[in-house]
């Protein structure tokens, strides 16, 4: 099974370059970010059109999260049990989506941005990963041979060299010592991020701001990850980020993230 991860910057904006994308690499399940539309808005038919199902939680123009799946798509959730809410009133946003595929638990996850440190954002976030990471190491606690993938944009850079120059990120979100704390956490859960020890490589990024030239001059930010469980690591075979996404018109900031499953 051929599992992606990819942050659209709007599904409809990019429906076209997405089905393309499944079309071309053989995608089975694509989880996807940032889709900022609401259910109504999302548009279903092309991948309908294409052989997939489709999973969505929006309620807005901001935030929203899919899973597009052409191996099952079953038991479906919109939130993880006790995902922290946000805003005035507070309420849980569209960020996480959970369904089954082809025997796997794949969440679809857009971890909040954070902001600034000391925001109440950047609070919101680190209680986010801290609840997930209780949760997902329920789920291995209940079940310790459950297939489960954790996949998205994380918005936490784990290592200096996720940035292009670390020096510029002093005292700015994704890079604290609080954010990759919370981000190990689950490799202390029993979860394995598999495309860091797949690719290890250096200045290998999944994300370039659009202004300033950053592609071009790969100034970019690895924070694109997946997280498997014991038994879905059993059957990881290889890794690919796939940088081309990134070229031509209408690309969206972020690149897929592709996990090959044996079975």
């Amino acid at each position: 099974m051929r599992l992606a991860t990819w942050n659209i910057n709007s599904i409809r904006a990019r429906v076209d370059r997405a089905v393309a994308f499944l079309e071309r690499s053989g995608t089975d399940v694509l989880a996807l970010q940032e889709t900022k539309c609401t259910d109504a808005q999302f548009p279903v038919g092309p991948f309908e059109d294409a052989g997939y199902e489709v999973a969505h939680v929006g309620v807005n123009q901001w935030n929203g999260v899919a899973v597009v799946s052409r191996v099952g798509l079953d038991d479906v959730e919109t939130s993880f049990p006790g995902q922290p809410a946000f805003g005035d009133p507070a309420r849980v946003e569209a960020r996480a989506l959970g369904a089954t595929c082809g025997g796997v638990r794949v969440w679809s996850l857009y971890v909040p941005h954070g902001r600034e440190v000391g925001d109440p954002h950047y609070e919101y976030k680190l209680r986010w990963l801290d609840e997930l990471r209780d949760r997902a190491a329920g789920w291995l606690a209940d079940d310790p041979s459950a297939q489960v993938a954790l996949v998205g944009d994380w918005n936490v850079a784990p290592l200096d060299t996720d940035v292009w120059d670390v020096a510029k990120f002093a005292g700015k979100t994704h890079v604290t010592p609080a954010e990759r704390d919370a981000f190990a956490a689950f490799g202390a859960a029993g979860y394995t991020e598999v495309t860091r020890e797949a690719i290890p490589a250096e200045r290998t990024y999944t994300y370039w701001d659009y202004q300033r030239l950053r592609f071009p001059r790969n100034e970019g930010m690895r924070i694109d990850f997946a997280y498997l469980s014991p038994a879905a690591r059993a059957r990881a075979t290889g890794v690919v980020i796939d940088r081309d996404e990134r070229k031509g018109k209408g690309a969206s900031d972020h690149v897929p993230v592709v996990v090959d499953l044996a079975g």
